[in-house]
């Protein structure tokens, strides 16, 4: 059974939803690491700092990735 695809029309949340899974996970997990060390708490700590920064890094990656899209444009030359 294949696995259905999200229409293209929602690629603009897909790819910020993504991201922000992604980087949160990876910056929640070092900033754990780094104020407890890989102990115990480590596991019972992380996902609950995940969660919180993800609640706050989606909605800001959607307010400020337009704002990014345009920097960029400016920043760069034309393909």
């Amino acid at each position: 059974m294949a696995l259905r695809k999200i229409p293209a029309r929602y690629a603009g949340l897909v790819m910020p939803l993504l991201l922000s899974i992604f980087m949160t996970c990876v910056v929640s997990a070092i900033s754990i690491l780094r104020s407890t060390g890989f102990s115990g708490d480590f596991l019972h700590l992380w996902p609950s700092a995940w969660l919180l920064s993800w609640i706050v890094a989606f909605p800001v990656l959607l307010l400020v990735l337009p704002v990014v899209r345009r920097l960029t444009a400016l920043l760069t030359e034309p393909a």
